[in-house]
């Protein structure tokens, strides 16, 4: 039995303990971890000493789009083996599982991507990053808030529509994004809720009523936060300060610095520091270099780890979700809220309301991830390595 003590957990808020209680960690001999014990205060605990650092599990991604070329609505069955390089990629970045996530498609793409990612499901082993249900954003749109989804593919709201879509695939889809405005939208989302399926708003023109009364059908997650809805203003709050009102609405959040501002990521995180989600919206084009690449059958252009299209739409990124975390930090968030926010929260968005130390039980160390501070630079490595994997 090995034990590692002066250890710090990641919180998605305040405690009454403070944010600096320290706790000691049993593995076992197969690497395993058996026991997460806090140290009473002013006492000490031999063991191997990580000096403060924090311990959490590995990332959960609910928004990325594909990766090393590969669009994940366009998947075909010939693309499996380079999916299959994509979850050891993600894996290596820090990620333990996915929700792939199909932008507005055709009905026979999307079909078919979602059998070939149930293949790809059939086959996941150790040091692959684990996929779960899909994330279908699109195609119950607001068209005036579209952004990079193709207008010819969204879709009036309905049944029938949904139906037509996911008819055999309920159980293989965690989270639908829609706007909750449009007509036809509220028989969706109870279909949605009826098979277990989170439901979140975006690409919405939804005001604060309508998002209010989306909430109170059961709709739990706003979609990037900031973008593609109204903005929070002081006469027309919008969907943004519903969801903080609330108190329980997921709050996704791209942390570039390019989709949001970082002064409006740390105050949203400081408005509703249990709500954000940290996702990263990674395209294609992850993986890969910067420069042209394409999307369907569109250009795009990849510059400092945005993209956009070519009439300059922003589409998306290409930096990997646990860079969202050293950035939010590095802006101003607590360490540890902004690790929870892409270790925690997410899985809490899917159902898992178990506290950290509940869900780090159980667990190769190996697969969990170790954080460190050095200034005011935040990095990771997995828990049992000596040295840094990925995190640049």
């Amino acid at each position: 039995m090995r034990w590692i003590s002066n250890v710090r957990l990641p919180r998605t808020g305040p405690c009454s303990h403070g944010g600096d209680r320290r706790w000691r960690v049993a593995v076992d001999d197969g690497g395993w971890i058996t026991a997460v014990e806090p140290i009473p205060a002013g006492s000490s605990s031999a063991g191997e000493n990580w000096s403060g650092d924090w311990l959490s599990p590995a990332g959960v991604d609910l928004q990325i789009n594909g990766g090393l070329g590969l669009a994940f609505p366009e998947l075909t069955p010939a693309d499996l083996p380079r999916l299959l390089e994509l979850l050891e990629l993600l894996w290596r970045d820090g990620v333990e599982a996915i929700c792939p996530t199909l932008v507005t498609c055709g009905v026979a793409p999307l079909r078919q991507a979602l059998a070939v990612l149930e293949e790809a499901r059939q086959q996941h082993r150790p040091g692959r990053c684990q996929l779960l249900g899909a994330h279908l954003e699109g195609p119950f749109l607001n068209p005036s808030r579209r952004g990079a989804h193709p207008e010819q593919h969204l879709a009036t709201p309905s049944l029938a529509a949904l139906e037509e879509r996911i008819s055999g695939f309920e159980d293989q889809i965690d989270l639908v994004t829609l706007a909750p405005e449009l007509e036809g939208a509220g028989a969706v989302i109870d279909a949605l809720l009826e098979q277990g399926i989170v439901v979140s708003l975006g690409h919405s023109a939804a005001s604060e009523a309508d998002a209010d009364w989306a909430f109170s059908a059961g709709v739990s997650m706003l979609t990037h936060t900031f973008n593609a809805m109204p903005d929070l203003h002081r006469r027309a709050p919008g969907p943004v300060a519903a969801a903080a009102l609330r108190g329980n609405i997921a709050l996704g959040l791209i942390a570039d610095g390019v989709h949001v501002h970082p002064s409006m990521a740390v105050l949203l995180q400081r408005l509703a520091p249990g709500q954000v989600v940290l996702v990263s919206d990674a395209l294609a084009p992850y993986g890969l270099g910067e420069g042209q690449h394409r999307w369907d059958e569109r250009l795009l252009i990849v510059q400092d780890g945005s993209c956009r299209l070519a009439d300059g739409t922003l589409a998306g990124v290409t930096l990997p979700l646990l860079e969202g975390v050293r950035r939010l930090a590095s802006w101003g968030t607590p360490a540890e809220r902004a690790i929870a926010a892409a270790t925690l929260t997410p899985r809490r968005v899917l159902g898992d309301q178990r506290e950290v130390a509940e869900m780090l039980l159980g667990t190769p160390l190996a697969e969990t991830l170790r954080w460190s501070t050095s200034g005011d630079a935040l990095s990771w490595q997995r828990g049992s390595r000596p040295t840094p994997d990925r995190h640049d």
